[in-house]
């Protein structure tokens, strides 16, 4: 079968990237038939992706159309003609293909997405298979306007038992299905570690520009934190971007936090052109991971490294109680105020290691064989 991936922030995000890398091993190994079309708002940071890949961008609307979509906005207080106008360049993209997979993720989180959901509603239009795929929604984030769009997907697929939980309220039951994150199945590559990068016996630390914008004094408790790490422990620090798109770039903060440290002895860099699989490697030889980007995240986990996530959605806690039972080792990054609480946190990651390293052992297998399964049940819509 043929799928059209549509929704894809563009492989600087490497979240999104281990998204689509997953995606596509998952589908391939299910599907030996299956081809692929990438629907990107940055095709042109895609090109290693090696797949079909065209914009998710729009056009402008006509005289004739522009007059419509007024008529429509004061009538009927509704846009949705003028994105099915301006968005119908994605929609066209999509005609040749069998299935369409929404893959932004966590998409639904954010905004009012009428865009996306009208993409989804003409594609359904035309009679296509469509899916949700690898998603987490919150209580928080829904609108009538969202639980109305979900009748415009054949199957919604879950990452987490909290978006699963929520979704049960509004999507039929034989619609819905909970598979763990593509991202789990992304494989790992080692490039040499850098001068300082002592393997199991160092601490990567993410921070991204997003929670940075919510909480701006997170940049200072986060300094404080590596200050105490560097004062009472012999571990090595890496400072890890994980997105680097403009506006958008995780550099740009751990740049601040690496010159209030002061201490390159002891702290490091690492570059921020690599992609997703690379980033996995380095994190993988980690012996402990605090992390804001969920993919990141998710990368120490996939390899039974200790991790703290600095998290800001439900798609954190839903991630941690999929793995441990309970949303353990998850700070609201939006309201971390004190190094102490970081601090505090992480003395309970170090004195219970060997016990999170053994779940992480037992659990990871069993997610990949989920996510995995993913591609099966797509067979089935």
């Amino acid at each position: 079968m043929k799928y059209f991936l549509f929704d894809h922030a563009g492989s600087l995000n490497r979240g999104c990237e281990a998204i689509i890398r997953g995606t596509v091993k998952i589908i391939s190994s299910a599907d030996g038939d299956a081809s692929f079309r990438l629907a990107s708002y940055r095709p042109e940071d895609d090109t290693a992706l090696c797949l079909d890949t065209v914009k998710m961008g729009s056009r402008e609307l006509t005289k004739s159309e522009k007059l419509i979509s007024a008529l429509n906005v004061k009538l009927a207080h509704s846009e949705r003609y003028a994105f099915s106008k301006m968005y119908s360049p994605v929609v066209n993209y999509g005609n040749d293909y069998d299935i369409c997979l929404s893959v932004g993720g966590d998409t639904y989180c954010y905004g009012d997405n009428a865009s996306v959901r009208e993409i989804t509603a003409q594609l359904h239009k035309k009679g296509k298979k469509t899916v949700l795929w690898g998603a987490s929604v919150g209580e928080e984030d829904l609108s009538a306007e969202k639980i109305n769009g979900f009748k415009n997907f054949d199957a919604v697929f879950a990452r987490e038992p909290l978006t699963y939980e929520l979704l049960s309220k509004f999507v039929d039951k034989d619609k819905l299905f909970m598979f763990a994150d593509p991202a789990f199945c992304l494989e790992r590559e080692d490039l040499p570690l850098p001068d300082g990068f002592e393997e199991k016996n160092t601490l990567g630390f993410n921070l991204s520009p997003l929670v940075a914008n919510k909480n701006p004094a997170i940049v200072d408790v986060c300094t404080d934190f590596l200050k105490y790490v560097i004062e009472n422990t012999q571990l090595q620090i890496a400072l890890i971007p994980h997105v680097t798109e403009k506006g958008n770039d995780d550099c740009t903060v751990l740049d601040e936090i690496y010159e209030k440290l002061g201490n390159p002895e002891r702290v490091m860099k690492i570059q921020g052109n690599l992609s997703a699989s690379q980033y996995k490697g380095y994190i993988a030889r980690l012996r402990y991971f605090i992390g804001a980007r969920t993919h990141a995240t998710i990368a120490a986990y996939s390899n039974a490294v200790p991790t703290i996530v600095l998290g800001y959605s439900v798609k954190s806690r839903g991630i941690a109680k999929d793995l441990f039972g309970e949303e353990r080792f998850v700070i609201d990054s939006h309201s971390l105020a004190s190094a102490q609480t970081l601090i505090n946190e992480f003395e309970k990651l170090t004195q219970q290691e060997t016990e999170i390293v053994s779940q992480l052992s037992a659990v990871i297998p069993q997610k990949i064989k989920s996510s995995m399964a993913a591609g099966e049940q797509l067979q089935k819509i």
